[in-house]
């Protein structure tokens, strides 16, 4: 047998470490995903691991399209609902994982009041304004500043609202940071600058199925924490009364963990009535923090997949899909249905520039926004 020498174990070692370098590297693939009716090229980025677990995110309304992730048997499957196309997403618009923004959830009227002046946003939830105002982020081109491989994967998009866009005031430069790591972490951050005052509140609005979108089980089955002692009561129009409401002894109390279909029947607490199942804020306990901590904690039983959000926001909206109504066809021609998805959004509380008791949502010009989110995804065995 011949010795290797000193020399021969050092170039070892460093193809080894290569090696590994290369198996645990986060790759980036850029394609192109169509084109809007004004000419606009849509591309879509996907960020995948060694693992098994990938992003694809849309330049449209800053997207994330699909979120695939294997089961304990090694199955990979897409987590998220959506569409195949770029044009369902324009022609038939439902949220499906897109950056909702300027202000994520509901404002009360459409309106707030900022050093003395009152601004109207257009309503596109009955008597309120959703999501923006129904022109929102998740409805425009995004530029792709930079996507690059490495140790963890990046994409960065960026977006000018120009002021007076829906109503806000304020030029608002916003980012939207996509990271993935070999651990199965898809980072999200949302930075934006303000030239006057203004409010901001931004988030992304998957809605999640753990066993794979379109999955006959549904969701209803999914078990759910959240560590949060109360939630924001809303009323018939779901704009929060703006007081507290503890979760013990309810059907809301998700901080031991309950499966969710447990009470989204129970007709008998006004708050189920009033969302037609869950579509609540909850009051995290750890309120606004520096870094990303816990949400909320997903799992499914017979996936063994789950998902951890953790966030920086004070709040989580928790929403069953209770909209879903079998009039929209999904990826793979699926008929999505009320139970078929579960999003939970971390944000600021709804209608909290209306609200003087909840965390502000004010953003003044050299007093940037943040928001880091994380979607943790593994697998229970």
């Amino acid at each position: 047998m011949r010795a290797i020498g000193k020399t021969g174990i050092i170039v070892a070692t460093m193809l080894a470490a290569l090696s590994t370098q290369a198996a645990d590297a986060a790759d980036v693939k850029r394609t192109p995903a169509g084109t809007l009716k004004d000419g606009t090229a849509i591309e879509a980025v996907t960020l995948s691991n060694a693992h098994g677990v990938s992003a694809r995110i849309l330049s449209y309304g800053a997207t994330l399209q699909s979120l695939m992730g294997p089961d304990r048997n090694g199955k990979i499957a897409d987590v998220v609902l959506g569409y195949d196309d770029l044009a369902s997403y324009v022609d038939h618009p439902n949220f499906f994982g897109v950056t909702v923004g300027r202000y994520a959830n509901r404002i009360a009227g459409g309106r707030f009041t900022l050093d003395g002046k009152t601004y109207q946003l257009p309503l596109n939830d009955k008597t309120n304004s959703l999501h923006g105002g129904g022109n929102g982020f998740d409805k425009v081109a995004w530029t792709i500043v930079s996507a690059k491989s490495g140790p963890t994967a990046t994409l960065v998009l960026g977006y000018r609202s120009p002021d007076g866009d829906s109503g806000y005031p304020g030029t608002l430069d916003v980012t939207v940071t996509y990271t993935l790591d070999d651990a199965g972490n898809l980072g999200i951050s949302y930075d934006a600058k303000t030239d006057k005052p203004t409010i901001v509140n931004m988030t992304n609005h998957a809605i999640f199925d753990l066993g794979g979108e379109g999955s006959a089980a549904g969701t209803y089955g999914h078990r759910l924490t959240i560590p949060a002692k109360a939630i924001t009561p809303v009323g018939e129009t779901l704009i929060p009364t703006g007081a507290l409401q503890p979760v013990a002894g309810t059907v809301f109390d998700f901080r031991g963990g309950r499966i969710v279909g447990e009470g989204i029947r129970d007709g008998r607490d006004q708050q189920i009535r009033y969302g037609h199942g869950y579509d609540h804020n909850f009051a995290l306990d750890k309120g606004l923090t520096a870094k990303p901590e816990l949400a909320a904690r997903l799992e499914d039983p017979l996936s063994g997949r789950v998902l951890e959000v953790l966030s920086t926001e004070p709040g989580v909206q928790f929403y069953t899909g209770n909209f879903l109504d079998g009039t929209f066809v999904g990826k793979q021609g699926h008929l999505y249905r009320m139970g078929d998805g579960i999003a939970l959004e971390p944000q600021k509380f709804p209608d909290a520039p209306n609200k003087p008791s909840f965390v502000s949502a004010r953003v003044d010009p050299g007093k940037p926004y943040h928001h880091a989110m994380i979607y943790r995804l593994s697998v229970a065995r």
